[in-house]
């Protein structure tokens, strides 16, 4: 990449960081309409137990997911990024499940599966400790229920080219 080209890059993610820190604020007890209209439509409606959630996915790049929780009323109950690794810790092998981890952090930037272990792989890119560009792989049996979780480097943006990824 050259340095115009890297130069209209860093404009466009400046641009974009800036847009979203423009965007109006959500506070809890607003209904589904008024935080539509402050962040759009979601990339996707769960289902809940208690209501039902909106995921804002910014992947496969953005590294982040949104997830605004409502209640049986559709009042909004919390809105929070759930890419988080506090929020993996939440997500238990042998225990969770396909919809547990929906809830809990969203639809997967890619999936894929690994015939010979048996096992379906979702993958969420995102900013571990907020710093370093991670992948986390949660991995599940023919069950659906979670079998284990991996994490690692995002090779997407790895500068050295070791790996053929990097594009700057």
């Amino acid at each position: 990449m050259n340095y115009v080209q890297k130069a209209m890059l860093s404009s466009l993610l400046l641009l974009l960081t800036a847009c979203a820190a423009l965007m109006p604020p959500v506070q809890v007890g607003e209904t589904e309409a008024q935080v539509i209209a402050k962040r759009g439509q979601p990339t996707a409606r769960i289902p809940d137990v208690n209501g039902y959630l909106l995921e804002y996915t910014r992947n496969p790049w953005g590294q982040a997911t949104d997830m605004a929780r409502f209640d049986r009323d559709g009042r909004l109950v919390s809105y929070e990024q759930v890419l988080t690794t506090e929020k993996f810790a939440t997500i238990k092998p042998g225990v969770s499940t396909k919809t547990d981890v929906l809830r809990t952090i969203g639809h997967p930037s890619e999936t894929s599966y690994l015939p010979r272990q048996q096992l379906e792989v979702w993958t969420y890119p995102y900013k571990e400790a907020g710093v370093w560009n991670s992948m986390m792989h949660v991995h599940f049996n023919n069950n659906g229920t979670v079998n284990k979780m991996e994490n690692g480097p995002d090779l997407r943006f790895d500068r050295d080219g070791k790996f053929g990824f990097g594009f700057m």
